[in-house]
């Protein structure tokens, strides 16, 4: 089994995370921020990979550092679980429809974090979670995961549809992507021999 463990411990957060990118998409998740318990959970269910996050932030402060240093390890727990890359798809992409919005997500299990990020909201919250903090944990996910990420809200006007959106397609592009492929055998999906 692909599993992983991160605890990252901070003067700012006390996290604990496990992943098992093998799993069938159950998922215990805390962070303090209901919305984002909610998207993680989205993210988990739909991409298969058994998600365990507890999250314990500095939220009297704002939300800033428990959103950040949460997809951090999260993105650490999934670039260690998958070790060498050996044999796996690499590559995934997804459209994700919630009503009248449509996120489009690619990505490369690249070995270079990138991440381009196209979405917009039109109000400062959701539930508690402040909209400013989506692109961060995006980006600050990609980055840990070592992973090249593309997500594009194409149309949309709901709030709550548009994030959940973007998770939803994250999570079922990255369950292409983690995918051992069997006509690859264990050979490391590039030619340079490494990612």
């Amino acid at each position: 089994m692909r599993t992983a463990t991160v605890q990252r411990t901070t003067k700012e957060t006390d996290i604990a995370i496990t992943v098992n990118l093998d799993g069938t998409g159950e998922y215990s998740v805390s962070t303090g921020i209901g919305f984002l318990d909610h998207m993680v959970e989205q993210l988990s269910r739909h991409s298969l990979i058994d998600i365990s996050m507890q999250v314990k932030g500095d939220l009297h402060i704002d939300q800033h550092h428990t959103v950040e240093d949460s997809a951090l390890a999260l993105g650490e727990a999934v670039a260690k679980a998958l070790g060498d890359k050996r044999g796996i798809a690499r590559y995934g992409e997804a459209h994700a429809p919630m009503d009248e919005t449509l996120t489009r997500c690619v990505l490369d299990i690249s070995g270079r974090p990138h991440c381009v990020y196209n979405s917009s909201f039109s109000q400062p919250r959701l539930g508690e979670m402040d909209t400013e903090m989506f692109p961060h944990w995006f980006q600050s996910f990609a980055q840990t995961a070592g992973i090249t990420l593309h997500i594009e809200m194409l149309y949309g006007e709901n709030n709550h549809h548009i994030a959940e959106s973007m998770y939803k397609a994250l999570a079922r592009a990255l369950r292409q992507a983690v995918e051992i492929d069997p006509r690859k055998g264990d050979a490391i999906p590039s030619t340079k021999g490494v990612l």
